[in-house]
């Protein structure tokens, strides 16, 4: 899957798509089409509870769905197995998690290059825009205003703010064709929130990535080609049977 060209049409399509928890109550999740192409933005927000997180969890391959089909560079992830999903995930998707999950020993500029080291498409990707990956990752860090002398502190010895810019950095690495951010600016001010979003939109135009961004700040949804506001799902009527 390393060499897996983009297909003709959108990069990223969703159909019929059901998913819940709990079986016996309406779905948490019902969609019944989303599509989305290379180059192409898309802001979704919605109240807590309404399925923000487990949305990217099935686009990332995480979670499977009870009802529908995702389809992401041509491939259903839903007849996948776990592996196959895992490398797909890796060769082709840049998550920006709401945690970081950066590892914590690790220094800034190895947290920044892990997708490289287990995905040699990133790898690759990231010779082709910047000759050599430890400098695409230190003009990732730099352009997110990181200081250089931090490059080589382990990620526990930064702020909180810090460690969310080096985890942008490390979904941005090897250009993947889907930018997966899970509220990422909720750490920033607004002058380095200005600062990322635009870093995330010109890196998105760099490497043709298309750009999936949630965020409970509706205010940011002007920024994006497209919004998608989630509902919470229906309750069942009192004394009505699940």
């Amino acid at each position: 899957m390393s060499g897996l060209a983009t297909p003709q049409g959108p990069l990223l399509q969703v159909a019929s798509l059901r998913f819940g928890w709990d079986s016996r109550s309406a779905p948490l999740l019902d969609i019944e089409a989303l599509n989305l192409a290379a180059g192409e933005s898309l802001f979704v927000c919605g109240p807590s509870g309404c399925g923000k997180s487990s949305l990217l969890g099935l686009l990332g391959g995480v979670h499977l769905p009870q009802q529908g089909s995702i389809r992401l560079l041509g491939h259903d992830l839903v007849s996948l197995g776990r592996q196959q999903r895992d490398r797909l995930r890796g060769d082709h998707i840049g998550f920006i998690f709401q945690q970081f999950n950066l590892i914590p020993y690790l220094s800034v500029e190895d947290n920044v290059l892990l997708p490289c080291r287990f995905s040699a498409r990133r790898a690759e990707r990231a010779r082709q825009l910047d000759a050599d990956p430890r400098r695409s990752a230190q003009r990732l860090l730099d352009r997110l205003g990181l200081d250089p002398a931090l490059a080589r502190r382990q990620a526990m010895e930064l702020s909180v703010g810090q460690q969310q810019r080096v985890a942008a950095a490390r979904a941005l690495i090897g250009g993947p064709e889907l930018l997966i951010a899970d509220e990422p600016t909720s750490a920033l001010d607004s002058d380095s929130q200005h600062a990322f979003l635009e870093l995330l939109a010109e890196e998105s135009r760099r490497a043709r990535s298309a750009l999936l961004f949630v965020s409970h700040d509706r205010s940011l949804a002007s920024r994006f080609d497209r919004c998608l506001e989630l509902q919470p799902p229906a309750r069942s009527a009192p004394g009505s049977r699940p």
